[in-house]
């Protein structure tokens, strides 16, 4: 059985989408042929946003070997009232303070890629006797952060005849929050140079959308060696017994992390007009928006629960009346792809979508027919007969074009072309 390192940050026991698209790959790379060997941090030097333990029994059969790091979100979060490590577009962060928009400004300037930088010299040391003792001839590096493609980089460098893909599961200096981190021109630039050298240099690149592809290949000329291989959902994760003896609610649920940047007015716009339904946010909301929902005495009607154990989040999928999913209104959103949507095709619970026009969410949730999909102008045409005819949706087969095994094989065959 041949081997394969995958090197990634993020690793049970930290939670999020990121850390699920290299758990499934690696649960189903032995069944065609390759042997997975994890290399990431230790979680006790780790900087996670969230954590999830419930996953550490899936990983527990997986060779995973761990480092030590260095770098400087501690301290960054030792500026917070709260000590919070930032979620992805400091979604549990209200506006920042002078003194955070400071610490911002030194991340986004002085720490390039990103603070996590300083796992490197140990990831690489690491990785180094790996491929060396396991005759290792393929290395996949899966960012954010950013910072782990540069081992790639690294790695490649050293080992002239390694195959080097490099996993961009979201846009590198392309992110709809990058502004945030207050960048100069210089850093900029360098930052721009890293995106460069890992795209130019990688054997493969991997995304997670279309649009991102575009992106990346129009500026570097580079159509020919990134592919897409998008999320998805397990289907152990929605065993046949979860969905016996349901009892469907007729709430509207969200699950994960929510922003400013989320197209909040428009729920609350669906809230006014159909007085009758009952939103639930499970994970991480921004203040402003609850308090907005209080302001607007819609408290009674919208339930916000903080993050929860993945394994209770597909169930909780499973019983909901509809899933919402919304799509942030920034600059080339186009692309955004979230795990979530796979899981919620999985769920075959019906979909509530809202985003930009040229989705490719909407293509997917259109094809699968698993679903319905309004701009955010249109979202104020949102009706009863618009979500009785939701509750009675039903997804066809396409859906399982996006199940972890069906995904791996292509992921294969991504490795052997």
């Amino acid at each position: 059985m041949k081997k394969i390192l995958i090197i990634s940050y993020y690793w049970p026991p930290s939670g999020g989408a990121g850390v699920q698209r290299w758990l499934k790959f690696a649960k189903y790379l032995p069944e065609f042929g390759f042997k997975p060997i994890i290399l990431t941090v230790d979680e006790n030097y780790a900087s996670y946003p969230q954590k999830d333990e419930s996953l550490l029994a899936e990983a527990s059969s997986i060779e995973t070997h761990k480092t030590k790091t260095f770098e400087l979100y501690s301290l960054y979060s030792s500026l917070k009232k709260d000590k919070q490590i930032p979620y992805g577009g400091f979604s549990n962060e209200a506006e920042p303070n002078l003194v955070q928009k400071i610490a911002r400004a030194a991340r986004g300037n002085l720490f390039i890629p990103d603070p996590r930088k300083g796992w490197n010299k140990y990831a690489f040391a690491k990785a180094e006797k790996l491929i060396k003792e396991h005759n290792i001839e393929v290395v996949i590096t899966t960012s954010p952060p950013h910072s782990t493609q540069l081992i790639g980089l690294e790695l490649k460098k050293k080992f002239n005849s390694l195959f080097w893909i490099a996993d961009l599961r979201d846009p590198w200096t392309d992110i709809y929050f990058y502004d945030k981190f207050y960048p100069s021109n210089i850093a900029r630039k360098i930052d721009s140079n890293y995106e460069k050298d890992v795209i130019t240099k990688s054997d493969k690149v991997i995304t997670v959308s279309n649009s991102i592809k575009q992106i990346l290949a129009k500026r570097y000329n580079a159509e020919n060696k990134i592919e897409v291989l998008a999320n998805g959902y397990d289907e152990t994760d929605f065993s046949t017994e979860l969905f016996q003896n349901i009892l469907k609610s007729k709430e509207i649920v969200y699950t994960g992390t929510l922003t400013n940047d989320y197209p909040l007015d428009e729920v609350i716009k669906i809230a006014k007009n159909n007085k009758e339904l009952v939103f639930r946010f499970i994970g991480s909301s921004p203040s402003e928006f609850i308090d907005r929902v209080n302001k607007e005495n819609l408290s009674e009607r919208f339930v916000f629960e903080k993050t929860i154990p993945h394994n209770e989040i597909t169930k909780r999928m499973i019983e909901a009346g509809i899933l919402l999913l919304l799509i942030p209104k920034v600059p080339q959103n186009e692309g955004i792809l979230t795990g979530k949507l796979f899981e919620y095709i999985g769920s075959r619970t019906p979909i509530l979508a809202i985003g930009p026009n040229n989705s490719d969410a909407k293509k997917i949730i259109e094809k699968t027919n698993s679903g319905l999909f309004f701009t955010y102008q249109e979202s104020a045409k949102i009706d009863n007969s618009t979500i009785t005819k939701l509750y009675s949706k039903q997804s066809n087969n396409e859906y399982n074009n996006y199940s972890r095994r069906n995904l791996t094989k292509q992921l294969v065959k991504m490795i052997k072309d």
